[in-house]
């Protein structure tokens, strides 16, 4: 089931924007509020402007989306139109239409492989096609750039296709060019996969969180706690004390599940303080993962906080055991994410030699030999404690799930 009245912001020039907007209402539950700017560069600040006033993000290209991504602007579900597949064959037709020779271009933004694929299919040798693919940094100067020197290389006979306004203002003064415009069929598969993750963000905000808390003494406090959660408290049996709530607000409040705050306030009126959280689908699930959040936390110490999700390890929210003297970072960071630590150091490698780049689950799954679901799962536990933050999701222009794109920061 889909989200209900989902408003989604799409962002892009001004000439895009009421299109992508327009195929977005096609879907009934869709809102769709227009963000156009005369740069590219202006997107950043759109986003962070209407942070709050959306559910998910729609951009006309891979570049503004990139922008926000590499800013850390993007709080809400997002994407991007991708310009492969009917895009640049739809682009090849009306060049063709017009007389342009479709063997000697140069393209930019979109991913060489990709490009390659799409002309051998209709049959276009490549020899003579230049491909400038998306990279963090590259501006519209250098794009421009790019097209100019390949017009050089094919002596003048060239044709220029890019994804960027900005470019195209330019380059359309000095060379026959063409400015790529997401064909309706692709903004509809972006909408379509935005709609799915923007529901599957919703369902997870809803699910069930139950918190079992230790307060020898009483509940001074938990009360005033369990308001900020958006939850409700009772005693559970003796000193412990259960905590009904949902993810978003716990998600909230833990700084995407990497802290407890309460925990230190608690803890200035009591010597114990231990808190278990479990999430899972039923109340009997998460009920039977606090318990187990709180048998962990009794193990750390009198004042520890652990989240136990299911079907992943659980994840140490705070803790007053301090770090011994000379231990190194990486074991405390391993274990909290309960993962091994030469593991951890494949992750921490794989983000290095990828540099500013986000990394996908297939990425990771390559590097360190494993299935993608199992990449996933690590990825979702760093993102859970704090130490890798989810850019977006990339998608290929074909079927299948979208991979999902991280940072670690660990």
């Amino acid at each position: 089931m889909l989200v209900v009245n989902i408003e989604i912001g799409v962002v892009g020039p001004h000439d895009l924007v009421d299109d992508v907007a327009a195929i977005c209402e096609e879907q009934p539950a869709v809102v769709a509020h227009r963000f156009d700017y005369d740069h590219e560069s202006q997107a950043v600040g759109l986003v962070e402007a209407r942070a709050g006033s959306v559910d998910a993000w729609l951009f006309t290209g891979v570049v503004p989306y990139g922008l926000a991504s590499e800013a850390g602007a993007l709080t809400r579900p997002a994407t991007f139109v991708d310009y492969t597949g009917a895009t640049l064959l739809q682009a090849m037709v009306r060049l063709l239409r017009d007389g342009h020779d479709v063997s000697r271009m140069s393209i930019d933004t979109l991913p060489s492989a990709d490009v390659t694929a799409t002309l051998r299919e209709a049959g276009v040798p490549t020899a003579g096609v230049r491909t400038l693919p998306h990279q963090s940094g590259v501006e519209s100067a250098g794009v421009v750039e790019f097209h100019r020197k390949a017009r050089r290389g094919a002596r003048g006979t060239g044709v220029a296709v890019t994804c960027l306004s900005s470019a195209y203002e330019v380059l359309c003064t000095e060379m026959p060019v063409l400015r790529l415009v997401p064909s309706a069929h692709s903004v509809r598969i972006a909408v379509g996969q935005l709609l799915l993750h923007a529901d599957s963000q919703a369902q997870e905000d809803a699910q069930l969180v139950l918190g079992l808390v230790e307060l020898p003494g009483g509940d001074d406090g938990l009360s005033k706690e369990a308001n900020a959660l958006a939850g409700s408290v009772a005693r559970y049996t003796g000193d412990t004390y259960l905590l009904v709530t949902t993810r978003g607000p716990v998600h909230a409040v833990t700084g995407g599940f990497t802290s407890l705050p309460m925990l230190r306030r608690l803890a200035d009126r009591h010597d114990v303080v231990r808190v278990g959280f479990g999430l899972g689908r039923s109340s009997a699930e998460a009920e039977t993962l606090a318990r187990r959040a709180l048998s962990r936390a009794r193990r750390l110490g009198d004042v520890a906080a652990v989240l136990s999700l299911r079907g992943e390890a659980d994840i140490v929210l705070e803790s007053a055991v301090p770090v011994a003297a000379g231990e190194t970072r990486l074991p405390v960071l391993a274990q909290r994410v309960g993962i091994s630590v030469s593991t951890l150091e494949r992750l921490i490698a794989a983000q290095e030699a990828a540099g500013a780049e986000p990394l996908t689950t297939r990425d990771v799954a390559a590097r360190l030999r494993v299935q993608q679901r199992t990449a996933r799962r690590m990825l979702h536990r760093l993102e859970l404690a704090g130490l890798a933050e989810r850019t977006g999701n990339l998608l290929s222009g074909g079927s299948g799930r979208p991979l999902t794109a991280y940072r670690i920061t660990a």
